[in-house]
């Protein structure tokens, strides 16, 4: 016994060592790699399988994402995902060159109690500004930061044309240091924002502007990264000064299909500089061309002297450079070769984008526009001018489905942030705003998925799953439950008035979580008693007659869906309840029943509104219709005020607006579904006490004119046509209505 006693111990103090080194370990490894190991599925509580689809079979001709979930997500540059002394280590090497940061060049205490206000100093007669910089100070008035009150200003822009600072172009302003040091404003140009496209002149085309910036935050086309302070200064894309102020052009790759392989893999046409700086990698791009599927063409005839440079091989490039086209070259590649010029950045950069062509990048030392928050990885090509050669065995290895994904991010990155100015000029506010208000700014994934950083907005959430966007990628879904908001104008004088009527029929619905009351009525609330007793909360809201009250983002509304509705409607619950369903499979769009459409009218030479009874529709009006609440943030604090003001002076539109907006965000139209009754729009004698009998004329005219103007402040027209409506199962077929889960549909 006391032999076997001898033994027993060793093995349990063996076993002892064995469970305290295996705890040990797991300690270690939840202290130094716990972030990895918190995402493993089954700790993570995530499903490891492929994540839930959307139905789509709405939108067949769509074509379907080829770039991977957990690759848009990924953001292996992310500093703020690294451990804390990884993050210290990656902010000291930032700044250790750098004079200025946000801590350091920027007073936050001027933001703290207007917000986000941006100031322009007022414009003045003398030195002639150019037409891109005038596309930049209207961008800015025009937008939601813009304030003629320098006391509440939180960010100041010059009157000054700074954009041309080579000394030897016709726009080039003399004598800014002795013009700004009179500025009582400018203080060393802190809390300034200066932009610029051109710096230096020949030979060397060096970055220095020709005046002392100071501490202002420099806006500038073709940073070089030794000049560049990361964190405070922009990287923007050089622009001509056609590109437009507003709206811009759609990119070339359409949704319909996938596009047919290109007649050439790699393209390129433009100059070739004989001398100075620039002319190494241009000189050496014939190397690459075959004149098959690789086409690189350059020429010498520019300028005003290149017969006394050219070479032996100028004739011959010239020769061959005519025989093809850009604009069919742009077309017809995959990948086009962005070269730098005298300078790193070039127009060609923006055409490639716009046209799907993957940018292959060679310049050297280039910040990319908005690397801050753009991940040009997915997108571009980042090559070496040293490693030419190796650049076509390099995009041969590319698989067909990277190529697409890469085409598609191309257009995203293009319609989000580049197709005209003001976008480009949002988009520099917006990455200045995140930085002062780091607490509420966008994750670096908004900035490069659908529908991009500009239309989600920090102020409502920073979480993905907040947002109608991004179920999809998230494999989650919207609340199980709604709130109604019903705009009440008119007072409760009866028990039988239709406003009584609808709420009993929402009330009934499974889905239906509350309902507020909008009262905008100018008589007095009544008594609490006088609405009909339901079986869902009945929350009274007291609102002015403005008609945008109506989409203020009211805490009140806790469901992601929002069940808008005037008093006139008349709904049935089987309605409201296969509406609701609907609209759980399209969560980023309008679904509802009213639907009116738009035309382009050649004869009058602009939009025309429509409320004929057709196939196609383009708008499904607010008067009865689901959309996620999300919109009511971004109607009020996304859209200018003067817009606002628009539709509240007339008291009207402010449907149309909202399917503006939407429509733009999402790029597809609304959903109709099954209605009883054809909805029509209440007569004018119930919105105005005092209209007059040609007041339903007034209106209609109204309308016609809010489809113009907000076209000319979104710059295109966005609204999207479509003839798709969605019914139940087995509606209207000839069999027993006990089969058919919506048979209420189906009476009068």
């Amino acid at each position: 016994m006391r032999s076997g006693e001898v033994l027993y111990e060793p093995m349990q103090a063996r076993k002892k060592y064995i469970l305290m080194t295996f705890f040990a370990t797991w300690l270690l490894l939840f202290l130094f790699g716990g972030d990895q190991i918190r995402r493993l599925p089954f700790l993570s509580g995530r499903r490891a399988g492929t994540l839930k689809s959307w139905p789509r079979w709405a939108d067949r001709v769509l074509l379907k994402n080829f770039a991977d979930p957990e690759e848009l997500q990924s953001d292996d540059t992310d500093p703020e995902e690294q451990p804390p002394k990884a993050r210290q280590e990656w902010k000291r090497n930032i700044y250790k060159n750098s004079r200025c940061r946000m801590e350091t060049c920027f007073d936050f205490s001027k933001c703290r109690m207007h917000g986000f206000k941006v100031f322009v100093y007022p414009s003045e007669t003398g030195d002639p500004v150019s037409e891109s910089y005038l596309k930049i100070i209207a961008s800015i008035e025009e937008s939601r930061y813009y304030t003629s009150d320098p006391e509440e200003a939180c960010l100041f822009v010059l009157n000054i044309d700074t954009l041309d600072r080579d000394h030897l172009s016709l726009r080039y302003v003399r004598n800014i240091n002795e013009k700004i040091q009179g500025f009582p404003l400018w203080n060393d140009g802190r809390n300034h924002l200066i932009f610029n496209l051109y710096s230096g002149t020949w030979p060397n085309y060096t970055e220095d502007l020709g005046f002392d910036i100071g501490q202002a935050i420099l806006a500038k086309a073709s940073f070089y990264v030794e000049n560049f302070r990361p964190g405070f200064d922009i990287s923007i894309p050089l622009f001509s000064k056609d590109h437009p102020q507003k709206g811009g052009e759609r990119g070339w790759l359409h949704k319909t299909s996938v596009p047919p392989n290109k007649k050439y893999l790699l393209v390129f046409k433009g100059k070739r500089y004989l001398t100075g700086i620039g002319s190494d990698t241009r000189n050496a791009l014939h190397h690459i061309h075959n004149g098959k599927d690789i086409i690189s063409l350059t020429t010498c005839k520019h300028g005003k002297d290149w017969e006394k440079h050219k070479d032996q091989r100028c004739d011959k490039d010239n020769t061959d450079y005519e025989k093809f086209d850009y604009q069919e070259l742009l077309h017809n590649s995959t990948f086009c070769i962005i070269p730098r010029g005298r300078r790193l950045g070039s127009f060609r950069f923006l055409e490639a984008l716009q046209a799907a062509c993957i940018p292959v990048l060679l310049s050297n030392g280039w910040e990319l526009p908005f690397s801050e928050v753009i991940d040009w990885r997915k997108s571009a090509i980042v090559g070496d001018e040293r490693l030419l050669l190796q650049i076509p065995s390099t995009v041969r290895c590319l698989h067909s489905d990277k190529i697409l994904a890469f085409q598609q991010q191309t257009q995203f990155l293009w319609e989000a942030y580049f197709s005209s100015v003001e976008k480009i000029v949002q988009t520099t506010l917006e990455i200045i705003k995140d930085r002062i208000f780091h607490q509420e700014s966008r994750p670096r994934f908004f900035w490069n998925a659908f529908p991009g950083g500009l239309l989600t907005l920090p102020e409502f959430s920073t979480h993905l799953n907040d947002f109608p966007f991004y179920y999809l990628q998230q494999g989650s879904n919207p609340s199980d439950k709604f709130t109604a908001l019903i705009r009440v104008v008119s007072p409760i004088t009866s028990l039988s008035q239709p406003i009584l009527k609808l709420l009993q029929a929402i009330s009934k619905s499974q889905y239906c979580a509350q309902i507020l009351i909008l009262w905008s009525c100018e008589k007095p609330l009544p008594q609490s008693s006088t609405w009909a007793q339901t079986t869902v909360p009945v929350k009274v809201i007291q609102a002015s007659r403005k008609v945008s009250d109506r989409f203020l983002p009211y805490s009140a509304i806790e469901t992601d869906a929002v069940l808008s509705l005037d008093e006139h409607t008349s709904l049935s619950t089987n309605e409201v309840d296969f509406a609701f369903v609907v609209w759980k499979s399209f969560p980023e769009r309008i679904v509802g029943f009213p639907m009116r459409s738009h035309f382009w009218d050649a004869t009058k030479n602009q939009w025309s509104y429509t409320s004929k009874w057709t196939n196609e529709f383009s708008m499904v009006l607010t008067a009865a219709a689901f959309y996620h609440r999300y919109y009511h943030s971004l109607f009020t604090k996304y859209l200018p005020a003067k817009l606002r003001d628009l539709i509240d002076q007339i008291s009207n539109c402010e449907d149309i607006l909202m399917n503006f907006l939407v429509s733009a965000v999402t790029k597809l139209p609304p959903i109709k579904v099954t209605q009883k009754k054809q909805h029509r729009d209440p007569a004018p004698q119930q919105l105005l006490k005092s209209a007059a009998p040609s007041s339903g004329n007034l209106r209609f005219s109204q309308r016609q004119e809010c489809v113009n103007q907000f076209a000319a402040w979104f710059g295109y027209m966005p609204l999207v046509h479509s003839q798709f409506r969605l019914d139940p199962v087995l509606y209207k077929d000839q069999v027993s209505v006990l089969r058919k889960k919506y048979r209420h549909l189906e009476r009068d």
